[in-house]
């Protein structure tokens, strides 16, 4: 009975060759403070978001999010 290497043991074995020639991926420090750019960037991307939906209360305080009719 023949022996096959999975395609999950192939493809770690070659992406650990990878490394070796292209070394780790860079990583950097998640605490570092976001860039004024990147923060100007979420608050579009927040503003969108909030356009689409809109938040739903009920009487007993939980709520839930909809999407927002078409005007």
């Amino acid at each position: 009975m023949e022996n096959k290497e999975s395609f999950t043991s192939k493809f770690m074995r070659t992406t650990g060759r990878v490394r070796m020639i292209f070394g780790p991926a860079q990583t950097s420090s998640l605490d570092h403070p976001m860039t004024d750019e990147n923060q100007q960037l979420l608050k579009e991307q927040q503003a969108q978001e909030k356009a689409l939906w809109e938040t739903v209360t009920r009487a007993d305080g939980s709520s839930y999010i909809v999407s927002r009719k078409p005007e």
